[in-house]
């Protein structure tokens, strides 16, 4: 914890020399926002409900998915595209050499803080989405909805973490923003829309539906505890690969010391 605490004290730092950026962050979540709003409300004028979702509850998906989203490109995203540029770069080696767990060491070192932006714009249509729900959110639905955001966010960092320990192997791994974008985009709509190679994919291979459909189920009365179940032993199970991997990877790398 001291560690992480200070890698943030640092990232703050940092991102504050540049405190245009944050306006640049504002009007690129506000435009991500209005496009998605203005896509979901062209679906709505054709229909009442899709696959049994409401506007509303697709509200709250929509903002699960900018909120996560946030998380991502400001804690994890610039986490991983380090590594892979260092691994390309022969520059590992500083982070594996210093006496602490290179994998938290690896996890920790960056923070694009203005990308905080899109947490408080996810916040804001996730509000919007349950106060047209009709009924309330109790604290147990709640509770819920925040653990299982954090699972969200674990099981997004472990396949980062995988994608990014395989430039270990396959040394230029610029494509790696881009491809996780382009995924990603499907958490806009409920993973149950989807036909079914597609939903198990997007659930079991890219935890898609876990991580962005299931913490919405919380908050619009549709979530199963069983579900709540699966998630955590997933999770559990994901991070335990993931860490496997990361540490056969290590062994695979030649930098610029080897």
């Amino acid at each position: 914890m001291k560690l992480a605490w200070t890698y943030l004290r640092l990232g703050v730092l940092n991102e504050m020399q540049y405190r245009a950026n944050f306006f640049v962050a504002i009007v690129q979540s506000l435009l991500g926002v209005a496009v998605a709003i203005a896509v979901l409300a062209l679906v709505y004028s054709k229909t009442n409900a899709l696959n049994g979702w409401t506007q509303s509850e697709l509200l709250v998906v929509l903002g699960v998915q900018i909120l996560l989203g946030g998380v991502i490109h400001a804690t994890v995203q610039p986490n991983m595209e380090r590594l892979t540029q260092e691994v390309q770069d022969g520059k590992l080696d500083f982070a594996l050499s210093k006496p602490a767990d290179s994998q938290l060491l690896i996890s920790l070192r960056e923070l694009r803080l203005w990308q905080l932006v899109d947490v408080m714009s996810g916040g804001i249509v996730i509000a919007v989405g349950v106060s047209r729900l009709g009924r309330s959110v109790g604290v147990g639905h709640a509770f819920a909805f925040l653990a299982l955001l954090v699972i969200g966010a674990s099981l997004l960092y472990c396949f980062w973490l995988i994608l990014a320990t395989g430039s270990f192997w396959v040394v230029s791994m610029w494509f790696l923003s881009d491809l996780f974008e382009g995924i990603y985009q499907v958490g806009r709509w409920p993973i149950g829309v989807y036909p079914g190679w597609l939903r198990y994919s997007m659930t079991y291979l890219v935890p898609i539906g876990f991580a962005v459909t299931v913490p919405a189920q919380a908050l619009t009365h549709r979530l199963a505890w069983t579900t709540v179940l699966v998630a955590v032993a997933f999770a559990i199970v994901v991070f335990l690969v993931a860490r496997r991997f990361w540490r056969f990877g290590v062994t695979k790398y030649s930098g610029a010391s080897a």
